[in-house]
Formats: C-alpha cells, structure tokens, sequence
C-alpha cells in the first residue's frame, strides 16, 4: 500500500500548512517528518481537498518549507497498567522521570477511544471524605462528579490540592492522576518528592504539560492522562481520583494554537471553540457502571478576575466549587475559601443528608449577615448591635475560626501539625457553635 506523502508549504508558529496529491490524511491521524523522525504533527484541519493543518509536536526550529512528512499508521498513545503506576509522562506518553524503561508495556490510543454504553442510573452518590473540615461542609466530594478550586495567582490552590491528594489517596483502593497544566516545574517537583514521601506514588500516574513546554503539548496533557485514566476505569474497573492543576491553563494553550490558527477571537480574546474544547475534555472524564472517575480542578483567575469568560465557562462546568480570597488569606485565614462564595449542587438531603443539608443552611445565613453587618460595625461598633445580632455575628466568627485548619502539606513551612477531622465530628463541632456552646 503506498505510504499517503505531502509537502509542507507553510509554517506560522506550531501549525504547519501540508499539501497532499492524493486522499488527505483523517483528523487526528499522525503525520512524521520524512527526514527527521522524532518529529511528529497531528492533524487538526482540512482547509481544502488537497491542504490541511496540523500542529507540530516536537516544537522543533528543524521544520522548513518544502520538507516532506508522511502518515504513520500507529496514533499518539500513552502507557496504561501497573507499570505505569508511579512514573512521570509527558503529553506523548514518554517518561519524564528516571525510572526504568517501559519497553513492551501496553498502549492505548489517545483520540478516538471508545467508551462503553452504560446505564447511568447505576452510578452511586458517595460522599467521599476528604478531612478538610471547610470542603466536606461546605463543598463535600461526591464519587463520580466534578469540584473546582478557584482562585487568584498565590493563593493556595496547588496547596490545597496536595492536600487533598494527600488525605483522599491514602484511603483509597483505586488509582490517582495528578495532570500538571502550564504550571512550574518546581510545583511538579514538589509534589513527586510529597507524594514518594507519604507512599502514595504507588497508585498514582503523573502527565505534566509544563509552563516551560509548547502550546502543544500543554493542550495534549490532559487528554492523554483522561484516556489512560477511562482504561483504568473500563478495563480494571477502578475508580480513578483525576486531579488537574491548571484547568484555565488548558484553555490558555487552545487559544495560542486558535491564534496560530488565525481564527477570530471570541469575547475576551479567548478561542471560538473554547466551549467546545472544555466540554470534550470535561465529558472525557465520565464515569459509568464500571468505576467513576472524580476529577478535583484547580482554576486560575485572571487578574482575580472571576467574571473572566474562560472562569465562568469552567465555572458552569462543575458541580462544585470551592473560591480562595487573596483577602482571606492576607487575614491569615487558611485554608483561604470564601465561605459564602463556595457553591455546590451536591448539597441535597438525598446526598449528603438532612442533618448536614439543614447545617448548611443555617450556616449560610449566619455568614451572610455577618458579611452585612460588618459594614454597620465599623461606622458604630459592636456594642450598638442587639442583642440577637450581637450573637449571631460572634457565631460567625466563631465558624471562621472553627473552618481554619493545619494542613499536612505545610508542615515542614509553618512548623504546625496537619489536622483531619472526620465528617461526623465536623458537622458536630458546627452543631456546637450554632447552638452557642
């Protein structure tokens, strides 16, 4: 069968411009440079019969107009099974670490991975418990669905979520991913060294697109991590922790290769598909009669600008979310999440139960007369409240400070022992407060 061959004939950052003589090569299909074979480019679109776009891989300065590239007939795939449990990859599937090599380890495609139909009346609604007193109150894990972390630059959104690496794995009999989007290496780092040192890397896979490597390879990363972490789910039948420190980043990434593209920007700069790039990554991470898959999502704001499109797109992807303040935790309030910002639509009486659902709403109220009475208390001051209100505001400090809590994480910065407190003794110590023990 002759090898399907094209020429290169225009080049504009990452996306290369390659004309064919016969049939073009599918969307997604894998093309190599016919010289140089550790160049690799994946098609994105056809813009004519004979023309296509693809984006080059390797980010390599060796690519040059009237090259020539050819179809590789194996897609982009990525290691799966026990061995990979514990190592490093990249968005190619290649090890990253120093570990031994992978030679003859099982592979799956990356794209075009065939999920199983299923009956989603299956799926089972369990809490899972994450020992952060502030998250399961006010934002409580659910087994299968999706929880957002969101917040400014240096705020603590990677802490918390090796925090939540850190309480939630060790529990757990299923397997971990940690997928490290255009963020620094020194993080990525960091939590290796966390991980290996609390016995957890045993059960965890590592997919890092990292803010020092290409537009594409930052938008490949967590597609490849969520097909190895969907093998997991329909061919071992384990439940799968799909943890992605930066979400945002990911959008970031489509919106250079959008420009490249040289398609028209939509509201705020960001790329035309960027619904679509969300919900196929997003819908990627599902969980069905097998196992579930429960994805933690740290977001990074803008400018702290929440009403960012890329933010509330994200935003209304979730079923919860948890919001850090760069004003809390300039208070020395840490964790630093907005109690009256958090949200989440899993707080119903059939999940999480009466006595914690009715908590919650005395709680919210507590909180939101405390934020309108603080404005009234710095003009008059305390005294001149009555005496209901006088009560219901020191309440409310009374659960700022119950919420603050030590983290196993900092321990070595802050020299204070990490505290986990189980759901049934949190929901008991806000029962205290509420009633004005």
């Amino acid at each position: 069968m002759k090898v399907q061959q094209g020429n290169i004939i225009a080049i504009k950052g990452l996306i290369v411009t390659i004309q064919f003589d016969t049939k073009l090569p599918d969307i997604s299909a894998v093309l190599q440079h016919s010289e140089i074979t550790s160049i690799r480019f994946i098609v994105l679109a056809h813009t004519d019969i004979h023309t296509l776009k693809a984006l080059n891989l390797a980010e390599s300065y060796s690519v040059a107009i009237g090259q020539s590239v050819h179809l590789l007939d194996e897609n982009l795939s990525v290691p799966v099974g026990p061995k990979s449990l514990g190592r490093v990859f990249n968005a190619l599937g290649e090890t990253v670490d120093s570990g031994s090599s992978l030679e003859g380890i099982e592979t799956i495609p990356t794209r075009n991975y065939q999920r199983t139909e299923v009956d989603f009346s299956l799926q089972q609604q369990k809490v899972i418990e994450t020992g952060i007193k502030v998250i399961d109150f006010f934002a409580p894990f659910v087994q299968g669905r999706k929880t957002g972390i969101i917040g400014g630059a240096g705020v603590g959104k990677t802490v918390l979520v090796t925090e939540l690496m850190h309480n939630i794995c060790k529990n757990d009999s299923g397997v971990s991913f940690f997928v490290g989007i255009g963020e620094r290496i020194r993080e990525a780092h960091e939590l290796y060294e966390t991980l290996q040192k609390q016995d957890l890397l045993r059960n965890t896979t590592m997919y890092l697109g990292q803010m020092n490597e290409s537009a594409a390879m930052r938008s490949l990363a967590g597609l490849s991590a969520a097909a190895a972490a969907r093998w997991w789910r329909d061919k071992e039948k384990k439940d799968v922790l799909f943890f992605v420190d930066n979400i945002y980043r990911y959008l970031q990434a489509g919106n250079e290769l959008s420009t490249m593209l040289g398609e028209t920007a939509s509201e705020g700069g960001y790329q035309p598909t960027m619904f679509t790039d969300l919900a196929k990554f997003q819908e990627g991470l599902d969980s069905n009669a097998n196992a579930s898959i429960t994805s933690v999502e740290s977001i990074y704001i803008p400018a702290d600008d929440i009403s960012d499109p890329a933010v509330v797109e994200i935003y209304q992807q979730l079923d919860s979310v948890i919001v850090l303040s760069r004003d809390i935790m300039e208070r020395g309030i840490l964790p630093a999440v907005d109690l009256t910002a958090t949200s989440s639509s899993l707080l119903t009486p059939e999940i999480v139960g009466e006595r914690h659902y009715l908590l919650v709403s005395q709680v919210q109220q507590i909180m939101e007369k405390y934020n309108s009475l603080k404005g009234i208390i710095a003009i008059i001051g305390e005294s001149e409240l009555s005496l209901k209100d006088r009560a219901d505001y020191q309440k409310a400090k009374r659960l700022i400070d119950y919420f603050t809590q030590s983290l196993f994480v900092t321990e070595a910065l802050t020299g204070t022992e990490g505290q986990y407190v189980s759901r049934q003794d949190m929901l008991s110590g806000v029962e205290e407060i509420i009633a004005g023990s």
